[in-house]
């Protein structure tokens, strides 16, 4: 249907969002808008009249235009009073008396008739949480549908969590069983209103241009590329607010009290490690460094994550996600007073003889097992001094992250993206949920092949330097961590959603 009042050589497109009553259109509408439009509650017929929402444009000025409509409500008696809608009686009954005696059958009226006269393609929602043949609604509801000829997209909605490939395709297949015979329904796609992922959007604009013929699908192809360029802008943007938030992370020191020198601060972790098993609080230098550098690691969790929320047209807070502070995620960089350092020995003996471990299990790593067994013995306590001295060059005692422990946070943001770009408008505020639990094992995969550039990356980060010559550090690693996280996420989405058209680099 062209629209007069658009530019030259620009129309509208409209979509008619359609489904029996209760099923979730409105909750969907606004997640597909990114912003809150209508009213969400959970009963029937809350949408009585048909609503028009601007969903894309294009610098040409072609508009696709989404109707939020009234939800059908009884099918069967729709269909038949709708066939008398041409005559005068018809007339009356459906256009007064049923809006003052039933109006939420009054109401379902006018989704119909909202497609009839409005829509290029039609969007019928289903609710997946019940097997189709469950679903009595839906043969009549088709019947209506067929009657005005419109082309069909069946959306699934209610699906749940995300699930891996197979189990979506499986769900997908059962409705395309159930609907053979339709010829009017050209695609059943997933597109839950609450867990929907962005590129699956794309997938759902590929299914309307391919529905629509001549000047309506040109016009429809110059909105999927408006669409998919801004997406993309988004997906960049977040990347950079990874990237820029794992180098801060990767970067971050925070330097210890000298507490006596090495020997010091060994009796000091010792004595922290036993008030842990006891249950204790002494908060010696080394914890106090441990909870400074774990709040800094929430700040930027903290801030990396609103920036998200942000960038995909949510709202909320973002929580904290501090790390556990497990003695073993600190990467303990000492200067060795090597006057002391004959005092070493004994201290070292005696908290590997009370605690059974090696010293890494208290934080001090000293490069890794340095200190334990035989080498220990062998160097001596001012041998040991010399060489941690002289392998870690530092001036000064300071903690930061393991790579190891990087790692983990790089597969965490990873996470945390999807978080963000599966979660619907239509949900609400934004809020942390438990992860899917095929999401760890793709993430894993997506950044296998990545792992080595990753740790070379992290042998590389300076040691030194004041606060400008660390910040400059950090902008440089976190353009080198930027394409490395790209090229993951894109994998990512395309190993979760291998039917997806549009991806973030605009590939296809």
């Amino acid at each position: 249907m062209h629209d007069p009042a658009a530019a030259d050589g620009a129309r509208a497109v409209t979509l008619s969002l359609v489904s029996h009553t209760n099923v979730g259109k409105t909750t969907l509408a606004r997640t597909l808008l990114g912003r809150d439009v209508g009213e969400v509650r959970d009963e029937p017929h809350v949408t009585e009249f048909a609503e028009v929402h601007r969903l894309l444009a294009t610098d040409a000025g072609d508009e696709l235009r989404l109707w939020d409509t009234p939800g059908f409500g009884d099918s069967v008696r729709l269909a038949r009073r709708m066939r008398q809608a041409d005559q005068p009686l018809g007339w009356f009954l459906t256009q007064v008396w049923d809006r003052f005696t039933d109006r939420g059958f009054w109401a379902s009226q006018q989704a119909l008739r909202n497609v009839r006269d409005h829509a290029d393609v039609v969007l019928y929602l289903v609710n997946a949480a019940e097997a189709p043949e469950a679903a009595g609604y839906v043969a009549p509801e088709m019947q209506l549908l067929e009657w005005i000829g419109k082309p069909v997209l069946v959306l699934l909605n209610q699906l749940g969590a995300p699930r891996d490939p197979a189990h979506e395709a499986a769900e997908v297949q059962r409705w395309r069983r159930h609907l053979q015979g339709r010829p009017l329904v050209r695609q059943v796609l997933p597109l839950d209103a609450f867990a929907r992922c962005w590129v699956q959007e794309g997938v759902l604009l590929t299914a309307v241009e391919a529905a629509l013929d001549g000047a309506p699908r040109a016009a429809m192809a110059r909105l999927r590329a408006a669409w998919l360029a801004r997406r993309r802008a988004t997906f960049e943007l977040s990347v950079q607010a990874l990237a820029a938030s794992l180098a801060q992370v990767a970067l971050a020191r925070v330097t210890v009290g000298d507490a006596g020198g090495l020997a010091g601060q060994l009796r000091t972790q010792v004595r922290e490690i036993g008030s842990r098993l006891r249950g204790g609080g002494d908060a010696g230098p080394v914890a106090v460094a441990q909870q400074a550098l774990a709040e800094q690691l929430d700040r930027a969790v903290r801030s990396a994550t609103a920036r998200l929320i942000a960038l995909h047209g949510l709202e909320g807070d973002a929580e904290g996600e501090i790390a556990q502070r497990l003695a073993t995620h600190y990467d303990m960089r000492l200067r060795v007073d090597e006057g002391r350092a004959a005092l070493l020995g004994g201290v070292v003996t005696g908290a590997l003889a009370g605690l059974k471990a090696d010293l890494a299990t208290g934080g001090l790593t000293l490069g890794g097992g340095l200190l334990a067994g035989s080498l220990l013995g062998a160097l001596g306590g001012a041998g040991v001094a010399r060489m941690v001295n002289l392998v870690r060059g530092t001036e000064r005692s300071w903690l930061g992250w393991q790579p190891a422990v990087l790692d983990g946070l790089v597969d965490a943001a990873l996470l945390r993206y999807l978080a963000v770009a599966h979660f619907g408008r239509g949900r609400g505020q934004w809020s942390e949920g438990e992860t899917p639990p095929h999401w760890p094992d793709a993430v894993a995969q997506a950044l296998a092949p990545r792992r080595e550039a990753l740790a070379a990356l992290w042998a590389s980060r300076p040691e030194g330097g004041d606060d400008a010559e660390r910040a400059a550090a950090a902008e440089a690693l976190a353009r080198q961590l930027q394409p490395l996280l790209a090229d993951a996420a894109d994998e990512l989405l395309r190993r979760l959603y291998p039917a997806a058209q549009a991806t973030p680099t605009g590939a296809t």
